[in-house]
C-alpha cells in the first residue's frame, strides 16, 4: 500500500503551512490532542469510546504539527489492529488506510501486516458493491444514486491502495451532473442549492481524475460560489440557508480554494481572526464561535486553516 498524492500534498502543504507555528502554540494543541489519547491507544469523540473515525483527525492533527512521534504512533497501531474483525463503513475504511499511512511514517507497525493477504482485493470488491448506476458510490449497496461525499471517499481509498477505479470517465460525468446554478455541487441529487462540503468533494474528484478541467470559466464559477459562502467572521457557511462559519466549511472551503490557486479571494486577516475567536486557551478548538467543547475533529480543521491562513506556505 502507497500513499496517494492528494493525501500526501494535503498533510504535506499543511505540515508546511505550520513549520513557522510559535512553538509554545505547537506545545499546547500538541498536549492537548495528546490528552484525548485513550489507554487503547485510540481517540474518542466529544464522548463514548475511541473510534476509527475520530482517531484518523487525531493522528492527521499531530501529524501536521509535526508531533507524531513512534510511542503514540504505536498505541495508536495497537486500536487500529484491534478494530479489523469489526463492521466499517466506507468512512472507517477510508479513516483505518489513512491512519495506517500515517503511522507507518511515524515508524509504528503497520496494524494490517498480519491481516489476510487478499485484504485489499476484499475492499476493492466491498467498494465495487456501492458503485451506482450514476457512475459514483453510495453508502450502502444497492443504492440508485451515489452520495458526492462517498463517492470521493471511495475514490481516496482506491488511490492509497493503488487500485485504481474502473471507468474513472463515469466519475467525472458524476461531478458534473452534480453542479447547481450557483456554481456550487450538491450532496445528493435531488438537491437544488449547491453546499460548501459537497463541492469541495466534487473538486476533490476532479482534480484527481480530471484536473484539466478546473480551468476557465468552470473553475472561475467554484471560486465564486465559495467566496460567496463566506460569513461574516471571516470563515466560510455550510451553505447559503446557515448564518454561522464554522471550521469543516472552512477547511474544506479553503483548501479547495488552495487547490484551485485562488487564495486571493480569501481575506486572511479576517479567517485569522476567526481562528483565534475558536482557538481554546488550553488548547484545541471549537467548531464556531457558537460551541462550547473542543473536539480532534475540528482541532485539525483549526490548525489546517492556520497552515492555509500563512502566506509563505500558500503565496497569493
Amino acid at each position: 500500500m502507497i500513499g496517494n498524492s492528494y493525501i500526501l500534498r494535503l498533510t504535506m502543504q499543511l505540515a508546511l503551512g505550520l513549520s513557522s507555528m510559535d512553538n509554545t502554540k505547537r506545545n499546547l494543541h500538541t498536549q492537548w490532542i495528546l490528552s484525548r489519547q485513550q489507554p487503547d491507544g485510540g481517540f474518542p469523540g466529544r464522548e463514548g469510546p475511541s473510534d476509527l473515525y475520530y482517531t484518523s483527525f487525531g493522528l492527521r492533527a499531530l501529524a501536521i504539527l509535526g508531533k507524531l512521534d513512534q510511542p503514540t504512533a504505536e498505541k495508536a497501531s495497537a486500536f487500529l489492529t484491534s478494530q479489523l474483525g469489526g463492521q466499517a463503513t466506507i468512512v472507517d475504511f477510508y479513516s483505518l488506510l489513512y491512519s495506517v499511512i500515517l503511522i507507518q511514517l511515524a515508524g509504528a507497525t503497520n496494524p494490517l501486516g498480519n491481516a489476510k493477504m487478499d485484504w485489499e482485493n476484499r475492499i476493492v470488491e466491498l467498494l465495487a458493491t456501492l458503485r451506482t448506476p450514476d457512475g459514483g458510490f453510495a453508502q450502502q449497496p444497492n443504492a440508485k444514486a451515489g452520495s458526492t461525499y462517498q463517492t470521493f471517499l471511495s475514490l481516496l481509498a482506491h488511490e492509497i491502495m493503488a487500485r485504481p477505479v474502473t471507468h474513472p470517465e463515469t466519475l467525472v460525468s458524476f461531478v458534473l451532473a452534480r453542479q447547481r446554478e450557483d456554481g456550487g455541487f450538491v450532496e445528493v441529487a435531488p438537491a437544488r442549492r449547491g453546499g460548501t462540503n459537497p463541492t469541495a468533494a466534487a473538486v476533490g474528484i476532479l482534480k484527481q481524475v480530471s484536473e484539466q478541467s478546473l480551468s476557465g470559466d468552470f473553475r472561475e464559477r467554484i471560486v465564486d460560489f465559495l467566496v460567496e459562502a463566506t460569513g461574516s467572521e471571516g470563515g466560510l457557511r455550510a451553505n447559503d440557508r446557515v448564518p454561522l462559519c464554522d471550521l469543516l466549511s472552512s477547511f474544506t472551503g479553503i483548501w479547495t480554494l488552495a487547490e484551485l490557486g485562488a487564495m486571493d479571494a480569501i481575506d486572511l486577516n479576517a479567517l485569522s481572526e476567526f481562528l483565534d475567536a475558536v482557538e481554546q486557551p488550553d488548547g484545541g478548538f471549537l467548531a464556531g464561535v457558537w460551541d462550547q467543547i473542543a473536539d480532534v475533529e475540528y482541532t485539525f480543521y483549526g490548525l489546517g486553516l492556520r497552515a492555509l491562513a500563512n502566506k509563505s506556505a500558500f503565496p497569493i
